[in-house]
């Protein structure tokens, strides 16, 4: 199930795509928005939504631009940033819409346009949200993606939704918890277990509250646990009938520390 239905995402295509060319001539304005962006065509395919989550871990081509299908999708993606959610406001919507089929994002340095700096393709089926990570680069290696089909369907007003994605090469295969602060680990059942790099976790459901996010390396004993937590995240709240994606990354330049992101993804 996905947020909106075809035929409203049909509509707004043209608009959004048409979007980010007008904010990244007026990126300083803040002022771009779906309103102020009337397409003169109507689309003639069908659609999904993407968006384009930045885990490139090289300074030199950290910070992007991003075109795709000839039309600018986002401006200045810094390292743990998502687009089209980075773009100013109130232009921050968690997936743009694309058509169908086989589409390819382009990715050139911000200071200097003219260098691309990866080209990730995805194909994308009508109806379909997807996550594109561009990731790599340490060491001047190669930047590549890895893609998640994203099931943003809303569970009730007492359940947030939740999954986990491990993009971090460092920490290898974790298991993960969600948990209240100060809960003891040695009792608690991981959300996911010896999720690997490049892997995503099933949807899990969880109360509305306050939790913290932490991994400990896959296979822990429950009574090590407490003293082997690799990444912890910071105290975050999360609401009845809302869709999160928590990644886990390495930092900015690679390897330690570990970090956490907590992408929303509707709601």
């Amino acid at each position: 199930m996905i947020n909106s239905s075809t035929s409203s995402r049909r509509l707004s295509v043209s608009k959004t795509l048409r979007l980010g060319v007008l904010c990244a001539v007026a990126v300083a304005a803040a002022a771009c928005s779906t309103k102020e962006a009337p397409g003169p065509l109507e689309p003639t395919s069908t659609v999904g939504r993407v968006r384009l989550v930045n885990l490139i871990n090289d300074a030199n081509r950290a910070v992007v631009n991003a075109s795709l299908a000839g039309l600018v999708f986002t401006v200045n993606l810094q390292y743990a940033q998502a687009a089209p959610a980075n773009l100013p406001a109130p232009a921050t919507a968690p997936y743009a819409p694309v058509y169908t089929g086989s589409q390819t994002f382009i990715l050139k340095r911000t200071a200097d346009t003219t260098a691309t700096v990866a080209t990730l393709p995805f194909s994308i089926s009508d109806g379909q949200d997807l996550s594109v990570y561009a990731i790599g680069g340490a060491a001047a290696s190669a930047i590549t993606s890895f893609t998640t089909i994203d099931d943003n369907t809303l569970g009730t007003s007492v359940q947030a939704r939740v999954r986990i994605v491990n993009m971090s090469p460092t920490a290898g295969a974790l298991d993960f918890f969600v948990t209240p602060a100060g809960a003891d680990l040695s009792t608690a059942t991981p959300v996911a277990s010896a999720l690997a790099y490049r892997a995503a976790s099933s949807y899990f459901i969880v109360a509305p509250g306050s939790y913290l996010v932490r991994g400990v390396p896959a296979g822990t004993a429950a009574a090590d646990r407490a003293a082997s937590v690799v990444v912890t995240s910071a105290a975050s709240t999360l609401s009845g009938s809302t869709v999160r994606t928590v990644v886990a990354a390495d930092a900015a330049a690679g390897g330690l520390p570990i970090r956490l992101l907590i992408l929303g993804d509707r709601g």
